[in-house]
């Protein structure tokens, strides 16, 4: 994608993936990764049903074809055709009559939220089940209610798709998000919309030095397989990821820690969001959340950050119906892929030097790299600052994170400054470029 996207394109994606029965599984999710494999080259890996991935098993695969209740009165209710979230997802197949009584112990609601219906899921344990409001709740009357969840457990696969970028180096930037919930806005199309639409802006670089990798799956057993393919190359390779998830609502951005919280990943983010000026929220790690805490566990420990707007449940529509393509917006949606793509600046410019010229500051006049009239102000003259920061700083360990940290500059003026100074034969670049 060469053109940047258009808030009318994102809100034609937004609408085709609404509507679909998404899972862990199934034809619903297959669906939306070839939506989406319109906007990026995913390449698709099928576990089998069965399949040992470190702890877990791929569970059956789940079809949907319809579930609904119809009351005494012979009216249709809860119709998952309507509204996705009306049957609990993964509910095993039933067809019979119960009475209000024994309807109830299967139907959830949301007392605190009377009006929405809530998000439930079923995924590892035999029962079916309806969500509905608070409200429509309260209105049952007592009564047969024959019930059908016409849905099946088959032998079959879970899907995680993938897209590799490459660059210059193997040293890999990894965005994941996950493709799972379904007939949420927030908390499920805003991640990978904003995944597939950066991957546009990266490839339309004229070059990149980093690798970037694009996972999609289903949410936490969906990263857990990918982990069991990829788990052993990523430590060779991985220097900074972030799992994108309810990133479409008005709220600043929120960073979320890595576990080990003071890597590459968290240093580029804060940074682009300093050089920018990005208003934005940092969160400590913690164990719930989405996929980061497969990424960040203790035998991987790779340095992958959440970024979101909304922090899951401090959201009010969280898990629920009311989280509507309303409560988002295609602006906040291309906003967060500016706000990556100038994160993958960021740690594109990042760089260990070290002077040539360690002993003293280097006479820069010399060089022409200073004028040789002295004037006041001169010290204010922002290009000249960057170079004594640089030429203060760089011992070979340093790298323009640290400068731009300390000097309170921006990376892209160091960076700029340090192919100047380098040009001089003042700095040499340190073997690699992305320090972990």
């Amino acid at each position: 994608m060469s053109n940047p996207p258009s808030p009318d394109a994102v809100r034609a994606y937004l609408q085709r993936l609404w509507p679909l029965m998404r899972s862990i599984t199934g034809e619903g999710q297959r669906q939306t990764h070839d939506i989406l494999a319109e906007l990026l080259p995913l390449r698709h890996t099928d576990f089998a049903s069965g399949m040992p991935v470190l702890d877990w098993h791929v569970p059956p695969e789940w079809v949907f074809r319809d579930a609904y209740i119809i009351d005494p009165d012979g009216v249709r209710l809860l119709d998952a055709k309507v509204n996705t979230l009306h049957l609990v997802n993964y509910s095993r197949p039933f067809r019979g009559t119960l009475d209000l009584a024994e309807l109830q112990s299967h139907l959830h609601s949301l007392p605190e939220r009377p009006g929405a219906i809530p998000y439930v899921t079923s995924y590892y344990a035999d029962r079916w089940g309806f969500c509905l409001s608070e409200e429509m709740r309260a209105g049952l009357r007592p009564g047969p209610y024959s019930v059908v969840v016409d849905t099946e457990m088959i032998q079959g696969v879970m899907r995680v798709s993938d897209c590799v970028l490459p660059g210059d180096s193997d040293e890999e930037v990894l965005f994941s998000s996950y493709t799972c919930h379904p007939s949420m806005a927030n908390n499920e199309l805003s991640g990978p919309l904003t995944l597939a639409f950066l991957y546009g802006a990266l490839a339309a670089l004229p070059r990149r030095r980093m690798t970037y990798r694009f996972v999609l799956g289903p949410e936490n057993i969906g990263s857990i397989a990918y982990l069991s393919r990829h788990g052993e190359a990523f430590a060779r390779t991985l220097k900074a990821g972030y799992v994108l998830s309810n990133i479409g609502d008005d709220r600043p951005l929120s960073l979320k820690r890595s576990q080990r919280g003071d890597t590459l990943a968290e240093r580029a983010a804060l940074q682009a969001f300093a050089d920018n000026a990005i208003l934005h929220r940092v969160f400590d790690f913690d164990p719930r959340g989405a996929d980061e805490r497969n990424y960040c566990s203790p035998g991987y420990d790779f340095p992958v950050c959440a970024l979101m707007r909304s922090y899951f449940s401090e959201s009010e529509v969280y898990h629920t119906s009311d989280d509507t393509l309303d409560f988002i917006s295609a602006e906040a949606i291309l906003a967060a892929v500016t706000a990556c793509l100038e994160i993958c600046r960021v740690i594109e410019a990042n760089q260990v030097w070290r002077s040539t010229a360690p002993y003293g500051e280097p006479f820069y006049t010399r060089h022409n790299l200073a004028p040789t009239l002295s004037t006041p102000g001169l010290s204010a003259d922002q290009q000249l600052l960057a170079r004594r920061w640089l030429m203060n700083q760089a011992n070979g360990q340093r790298d323009l994170l640290d400068i731009a940290r300390r000097s309170r500059l921006p990376v892209a003026l160091l960076a700029e400054q340090a192919g100047v100074l380098a040009e001089a034969g003042l700095l040499v670049a340190e073997a690699g470029h992305a320090a972990a």
